[in-house]
């Protein structure tokens, strides 16, 4: 995807510390002494429950608390007032249901920049702590809970720390630092407008220094324009029953709208069905993720007529995601994008492979974070969680006595005393992992693998796991993250593969992992790219964003 092509350059917007001078807490100073005032925004009362972001609310006062017994300086104090002012003292990070999609995004990138940059001043041991558990479960939230609170105003104190520190100036406006995470419902189009038409005077955007941003930016412009020209043609139905040589009058519509979205070059309106035609509706089955056959079919007729307004809608959503996107310029740089059930591993900036992989399916969501892959396991065991257990294997064991002989397993005992029998896979053709595993701790229990199942790899929705990663070549996975290592060429690393015995590697050269959701993205060949969304995610936002 073009965004990983150069998500070296975000690294920019983080290596910059602005001209203020900065404490030993990497606080600008900046904006004390008498014109301090200028620099809070007003308290926004005009945000009500029935239209913010969040449906909790901070008393003003919790705030006033918070800074009194964290002693902060006047310019932190005064940024965090006109933060919760902007905001009208609506949370930013919980809603009642748990956390904003932006307290992940900001977390992620928080996390990894204190992980990767050695820079240890903004370091939060308790707030690390709690957020670790806080992420690995579901959770409700209410305005009285005193210690979510406290986590709601950790983080606010967090971001504007970071962006003190690591923002270049002018780029990053505090006003735009204030909206990064929204605070009020609005109308699509006239946030679209907002966003395209809003002018700085010194002539810095943040578009400038995140290229994915920007290409999104520019397909949300064209997709305005047209909105304001009209509406794309609906496709009729009984469309997906047309061949390639035959003539219809619905075939002009179809070459309408592709000649609209830029699917299709020329102004051919003729009604015949031909290879032009064919190689458009290729075109745009690559941009849906959907195999390119060049015919329609109900899939294809489905994504073409949802409306410009859901388009521009989903384009917002994605931008907004991409704004907590963080970076890493060098080394291996490993990139799963959800809803493209793709993988792309990246060295130095530059593009290696792309795999195909299987994500969790629905219920079993594979949880979006960032971690440092370090170990290689071949022929693994696979120790099954407990839910696996309880509601996949006693079922069978009931129907079936010799189900564990049969599949490889072992009873090991109940180990842990919770009356849960503990089993296990061995190494082996049968096992679920495949024949080797790649870990990066974590507190989600997510890891990539093998799979003895490849059939899978072949559908375009790839959501089956129970929540880690399936690797359609793990095998070239291994070669690779082993390839400056002189103790493991090809041979050695298919032996291990097939051994009976596990074994564990630990990689000298580690390698950066990001698990993200992008429904809508700028690909490497400049195409709008748009997927389904398998969990959710983009409804949740569409309804606490937009009116």
């Amino acid at each position: 995807m073009k965004y990983i092509l150069y998500l070296f350059l975000v690294t920019l917007l983080f290596a910059s510390c602005g001209n203020g001078a900065e404490n030993k807490n990497g606080e600008s100073e900046s904006e004390t002494g008498p014109n301090a005032l200028k620099n809070i925004s007003r308290r926004d009362l005009s945000i009500t429950k029935a239209n913010s972001y969040s449906d909790l609310f901070l008393d003003s006062a919790a705030l006033d608390d918070f800074i009194a017994r964290h002693h902060l300086t006047d310019t932190l104090a005064n940024r965090m007032i006109s933060f919760y002012n902007a905001r009208n003292y609506q949370y930013a990070w919980f809603t009642s249901e748990g956390f904003t999609e932006e307290a992940q995004g900001f977390w992620n990138l928080f996390d990894h920049y204190l992980t990767y940059s050695g820079d240890t001043t903004l370091a939060n041991k308790s707030l690390e702590k709690q957020m670790n558990r806080l992420l690995a479960d579901s959770f409700t939230v209410s305005a009285d809970n005193k210690g979510l609170r406290q986590t709601e105003l950790q983080l606010t104190h967090s971001l504007l720390k970071y962006a003190s520190k690591n923002f270049e100036k002018g780029y990053v406006k505090r006003k735009e630092l204030e909206r990064l995470v929204p605070f009020k419902k609005a109308d699509p189009l006239q946030l679209a407008d907002s966003l395209l038409s809003k002018k700085h005077k010194n002539n810095k955007y943040f578009e400038d220094i995140n290229t994915n941003y920007k290409s999104l930016k520019m397909q949300l412009q064209k997709y305005v324009e047209l909105n304001k020209r009209g509406t794309l043609p609906t496709i009729p139905a009984e469309a997906k029953a047309l061949k390639k040589g035959k003539s219809s009058l619905h075939v002009p519509l179809i070459k309408q709208y592709l000649q609209m979205t830029g699917d299709l070059a020329g102004n051919d309106t003729s009604n015949v069905f031909n290879d032009t035609l064919a190689e458009g509706i290729t075109h745009i089955q690559e941009r849906f993720g959907m195999k390119g056959t060049g015919t329609l079919n109900k899939d294809l007729i489905t994504e073409m007529n949802v409306p410009l307004r859901n388009r521009i809608e989903q384009i917002l959503i994605n931008m907004g995601r991409m704004r907590w996107m963080p970076s890493q310029p060098n080394g291996t740089l490993l990139i799963i994008n959800i809803p493209e059930f793709i993988l792309h591993l990246f060295e130095n900036g530059k593009k290696e492979f792309d795999m195909n992989v299987v994500v969790g399916k629905d219920g079993h969501s594979t949880t979006q974070f960032t971690g440092t892959l370090n170990q290689v396991v071949f022929a693994p065991y696979w120790n099954i969680p407990p839910r696996i257990v309880t509601n996949e294997i006693l079922p069978e064991i009931e129907k079936n006595k010799n189900y564990l002989e049969e599949n490889e397993m072992e009873d090991q005992g109940d180990k842990d005393g919770d009356g849960i029998p503990d089993i296990r896979q061995l190494p082996g053709d049968k096992n679920a992992l495949g024949k080797v595993k790649f870990l990066f701790p974590n507190s989600f229990d997510i890891y990539l693998h093998d799979t003895p199942a490849k059939s899978l790899f072949n559908q375009s929705k790839r959501a089956f796991s129970h929540g880690c990663i399936r690797l359609a070549d793990a095998q070239k996975m291994a070669g690779y993250l082993l390839r400056n290592d002189p103790d493991w060429d090809a041979t050695k690393i298919a032996d291990a593969m097939n051994a009976k015995e596990q074994k564990v590697v630990k990689l000298k050269d580690k390698a950066e992992v990001f698990i993200t959701y992008y429904t809508a993205w700028v690909d490497d060949a400049g195409r709008l790219n748009f997927r389904e969304d398998v969990y959710g995610h983009d409804k949740k936002v569409k309804s606490m964003l937009f009116q």
